[in-house]
């Protein structure tokens, strides 16, 4: 099982949920009425599921790939840990992750 934290982007609540191994967390987050669109549905097309993990986990995490790079940059308050989440599995070898959700998100198709 994997822990995952959501932060807001206040900081202000945060929403802890454990998931087993093999779900991508853009599902995760949705599942859990964080505000990522996901507009593109995890084609890896848009930005709306940017995330930003936190540092001292973003190391246990494979690399972005360059295509993930590339749609992160047209993410809004982007940082060095920013990824998507739809680009994010969880894994037997992740025991936990802290993802904040950026400043500026949200989800057009929960309303």
């Amino acid at each position: 099982m994997t822990l995952v934290r959501f932060v807001s982007a206040d900081g202000e609540r945060t929403i802890e949920v454990d998931v087993a191994p093999g779900a991508r967390l853009l599902d995760i987050a949705q599942a859990h009425g964080q505000p990522l669109e996901g507009s593109c549905e995890g084609q890896m097309a848009c930005s709306t599921c940017h995330i930003i993990v936190a540092a001292e986990d973003f190391a246990k995490l494979p690399p972005a790939s360059e295509e993930e790079e590339d749609i992160v940059d047209f993410a809004m308050h982007v940082t060095r840990t920013s990824r998507l989440a739809c680009q994010i599995w969880t894994s037997e070898a992740l025991d936990s992750l802290t993802v904040r959700i950026p400043g500026g998100a949200h989800n057009m198709q929960g309303r």
